[in-house]
């Protein structure tokens, strides 16, 4: 998705890849991952949760996904705990990503309440007008979807 590819290219400049040079090495180490793909297909398999069952899960991304949330959430010190407008869009974010599944759908529970705890509670003007837009776009998508 696009959130992926922002992801990782925030995580390039994390890392210190400030040229084009990181791009060229990233995409070198992808072309090298081609040929590790059986062994990947392999160890990384899915496995069913019951017998008949839909279900399956892919424990080998676990650890994975383990370090990214403890990256994750160190922004969390960065936030204003003790002001509302602050904290309930933060928390919303973060408990939406989790609960959803999806990263898209918990930044847009965070741009939903966010410009409405801040218009509520009489500082409207702290907020740019942008994120109004992106707030009132996400209330249309969801309200298309039923």
């Amino acid at each position: 998705s696009t959130v992926t590819s922002y992801i990782e290219s925030a995580a390039g400049v994390e890392a210190g890849g400030r040229t084009g040079l990181t791009a060229v090495f990233t995409g070198l180490l992808f072309l090298l991952a081609v040929f590790f793909a059986p062994l990947i297909r392999m160890v990384g398999g899915g496995v069913p949760v019951a017998e008949g069952s839909s279900l399956v899960l892919y424990p080998i991304t676990a650890p994975a996904l383990i370090v990214v949330g403890c990256l994750m959430i160190q922004s969390a010190a960065r936030v204003v705990w003790n002001d509302l407008t602050e904290a309930v869009p933060a928390f919303l974010i973060m408990i939406g990503m989790a609960l959803t599944y999806s990263i898209a759908d918990g930044l847009a529970f965070g741009f939903i309440t966010y410009p409405l705890l801040k218009l509520f509670s009489g500082r409207g003007r702290e907020v740019s007008w942008l994120v109004y837009v992106l707030g009132a776009i996400f209330v249309l998508r969801y309200a298309a979807l039923g």
